[in-house]
């Protein structure tokens, strides 16, 4: 039965050929990087071919997964000197981001799309000798081609939500025998790897997340905070917003602020710096008593979050427009904006550091939450919708820790952001145990590369 449901799985990919050419065009225009070597999606390449099984394959998806790549590769360089990766992602931004880790003797190319042809191009040519997948990444034909050549392919920081888990379950036929081909999976939590166990996976360790080990850029932390020192007022971030919650948050700020004004210069109220605006930015305008940054968690979307925000009747200064040697957002034109809008790319850090406190996007739209633990390490507490499948455990870790609380809904969300900002005791708390939840849960990166010695050990090539 799973081998007929695998064939008709490969004749609808097969099929589906097209319209991923489709696809990726309607998607260039937005973001060139799609353009790029589209033929390496169906398994032809320009490299040349390998002669023997020396490359570890390591396929990071998109920008998240690249990032938390970076610090496992690493490490594994640290510990196996000459490693050569093949390093295939899904996304345009990931495979802008993973250009930075290659090394020479790398190759970089799109991840195969799972048709049995294009898998069978991708191994033959490639002939990597151990695969590493992030997070989440299982493709029936791509498993099943590395068990066909005998070649180890390890799940490394592995999560599976609830919601996946069900998905699995419905499609068993098909994603059983695609989760029990693993050689191993590395799990972030307990709570993972029993999802992964009844998925049909071995697990073979709980080694927590990886993305703890990072250490946020000190350089960007220095100018947040050298920024925030400036500034008249408390920033409150938006951070990694997804489509359809930035009107939720314009809305609820927009009221905010007007119910702030309406009550004057109460005793937490800023300073108003600005000059007095023109008649239609006074009624529809922010307000001056706290500023807000908005970091959209897609950069192809950032003109489109612009023009929300103006639809809103409010001002906007974007990132890339800032003199970083005048101060960045202390010039003229970003004081009198309402809304900073973050535009670049690789300035989390920067953007936390110069922020007292961060919603987090999608966790108030059903998308499952975005990655808090860099905020925390930071220094900046964090405010969390309802929906953090994504990142359950360190979700509910962040709120037992006191770095973080949990909201019904983004009205909620905002004026638990506002109050934070009034209080200095609580706000100083919140940085503190922030910084100590993510000093504590370091150590995941050592446990999996511990973990992989075996398979990278001398006669372990497929």
């Amino acid at each position: 039965m799973s081998a007929l449901i695998l064939k008709l799985y490969s004749l609808l990919m097969w099929l589906g050929q097209p319209l991923l050419r489709r696809k990726l065009a309607r998607r260039a225009k937005q973001e060139p990087g799609y353009q790029q070597a589209v033929e390496e999606r169906f398994g032809r390449y320009t490299q040349p071919a390998e002669v023997v099984s020396e490359l570890v394959w390591v396929h990071a998806v998109s920008l998240g997964e690249t990032r938390t790549a970076a610090l496992l590769l690493k490490a594994l360089r640290a510990r196996n000197p000459g490693l050569r990766i093949l390093l295939t992602h899904g996304t345009a931004t990931g495979r802008a981001e993973g250009v930075a880790l290659l090394q020479p003797g790398d190759v970089q190319v799109w991840q195969p799309w799972d048709s049995p042809g294009a898998v069978a191009r991708f191994f033959t040519h490639f002939k990597p000798r151990l695969g590493l997948l992030m997070e989440t990444e299982i493709w029936p034909n791509l498993v099943a081609g590395a068990q066909t050549r005998a070649m180890p392919l390890v799940l490394v920081n592995g999560r599976l939500s609830e919601k996946s888990l069900q998905q699995a379950l419905k499609m068993s036929p098909l994603s059983f025998p695609a989760y029990a081909a693993l050689s191993a999976v590395f799990a972030q939590t307990d709570d993972d790897a029993r999802r992964f166990r009844q998925a049909g996976a071995v697990v073979s360790g709980v080694f927590g997340n990886l993305k703890f080990d990072a250490s946020p850029d000190e350089a960007q932390q220095e100018k947040g905070k050298s920024w925030r020192r400036a500034l008249a007022q408390p920033v409150m971030m938006f951070a990694s917003s997804r489509e359809g919650e930035e009107e939720m948050f314009l809305k609820q700020i927009s009221a905010v602020a007007q119910s702030e004004n309406q009550q004057g210069a109460g005793k937490n109220a800023a300073i108003d710096v600005r000059p007095e605006p023109e008649p239609q930015a006074q009624a529809e305008g922010m307000g001056s008593r706290f500023k807000v940054l908005l970091v959209p968690r897609h950069p192809q979307r950032v003109n489109e979050v612009e023009a929300l925000v103006v639809r809103h009747g409010l001002r906007v200064s974007r990132r890339s427009g800032w003199d970083d040697a005048a101060g960045g957002p202390a010039g003229d034109d970003a004081q009198h904006a309402d809304v900073w809008l973050g535009d670049s790319l690789g300035e989390m850090a920067l953007y936390f550091a110069m922020s007292d406190v961060a919603l987090l996007g999608g966790s108030f739209a059903p998308l499952g939450g975005q990655n808090l633990i860099e905020a925390a390490a930071c220094g900046c507490p964090v405010v969390m919708g309802p929906h953090t499948f994504n990142f359950t455990e360190a979700a509910e870790l962040a709120v037992e820790a006191g770095a973080a609380r949990r909201v019904v809904d983004m009205e909620q969300g905002v004026r638990v952001a506002r109050k934070w900002m009034d209080r200095p005791d609580a706000y100083a708390a919140a940085v503190a145990a922030g910084l100590a939840f993510a000093d504590r849960n370091r150590g995941a990166t050592e446990r999996t590369v511990n973990a992989l010695q075996t398979f990278l050990a001398p006669g372990k090539a497929a």
